[in-house]
């Protein structure tokens, strides 16, 4: 049975799901009961279908992807009890600039302004660099590690657990429940976090051959290229997500499977229940009635990771 492209993201004491027409976002309240909201998904790329062609789709998905990830924060934290209110559109693109800006700044002007301290030993704009790619991965390897390890965001990366678990329940066609749930594993192939670790790989490789002209015309050449790198990650992700039974793609992929082990974490039934709530309100009817009415049981491990269709999006 195939089946619809669905993905999602860990919020606050909630998860966020987008399916073709809809995107909900599950949240647990203070009192327990589960507050669902349901959006349609208004996609730039369903007025200029030339958007959705290769490489473009994947610029057009990581925006989309980070505004509707914003958005379904705010709507956590102000549902959940965490914020008195929702912030503005205002406040949300302010939020947004600082947070791009911060990125720019750790991952892109820092690394390379640190080669400075290298160019005394060499002046190999390759060497240089393939230095900076490597240390803006080591940063970007220490950041997780470093928010992996507050006590909030485990409790957040739990959900995202309980995201990937349910995702990979429907694709494998499985009645939607806790029982079911349970027993798939937390490390997705199509998850953001492997998405970034592609990303970080493939600029190491471009960057590597722009040469070494000043630092203000280094940063500009990287943040006008992201396009091009979050692009190429993107088809590169969904080529693996559709070849991921092949033992070469699986170990193309291994390092952000890996990673995940740091961004995600064994949800309780409770997180579950609130992610499989997010994945039932973005199913159209018919199809949320076809896979309920599968009763195969079936036991995963979690070192497998499933073939399916479905790109996630954290």
């Amino acid at each position: 049975m195939a089946k619809l492209s669905i993905g999602g993201q860990a919020v606050i004491e909630g998860v966020m799901m987008r399916g073709p027409k809809e995107v909900a976002v599950a949240v647990r309240k203070a009192d327990g009961t589960i507050d669902i909201d349901v959006n349609p998904v208004n996609s730039i790329a369903d007025r200029y279908p030339i958007l959705k062609k290769p490489l473009l789709r994947g610029v057009v998905a990581l925006f989309e992807s980070l505004v509707m990830g914003m958005k379904a924060l705010s709507y956590s934290a102000q549902v959940s009890g965490e914020e008195d209110e929702q912030m503005d559109d205002k406040e949300m693109a302010l939020t947004m600039l600082v947070s791009v800006a911060l990125a720019v700044g750790l991952f892109i002007a820092i690394p390379t302004w640190s080669m400075r301290f290298l160019q005394q030993w060499t002046s190999s704009s390759l060497t240089l660099n393939l230095a900076e790619g490597f240390l803006r991965m080591g940063i970007f390897l220490v950041y997780i590690a470093a928010i992996s390890s507050m006590e909030d965001i485990q409790r957040v990366f739990k959900y995202h657990g309980a995201e990937h678990k349910t995702i990979f329940t429907y694709e494998a066609g499985l009645p939607l429940t806790v029982e079911n749930v349970r027993t798939f594993p937390r490390l997705h192939p199509r998850c953001g976090t492997n998405f970034l670790m592609i990303v970080m790989l493939i600029s190491i490789f471009i960057f590597a051959f722009l040469g070494w002209p000043n630092l203000v015309e280094r940063i500009l050449s990287r943040i006008l290229l992201m396009p091009v790198v979050a692009g190429i990650s993107y088809e590169l992700i969904r080529f693996a997500g559709k070849n991921n039974d092949k033992p070469w793609v699986h170990r193309m992929i291994m390092p952000g499977l890996l990673l995940q082990k740091l961004t995600t974490r064994e949800p309780d039934d409770e997180m579950i229940e609130v992610a499989i709530a997010s994945v039932k309100a973005v199913l159209p009817e018919e199809e949320l009635q076809k896979v309920e009415l599968q009763k195969v049981e079936l036991k995963v491990p979690d070192s497998i990771a499933l073939k399916s269709p479905v790109l996630t999006e954290d």
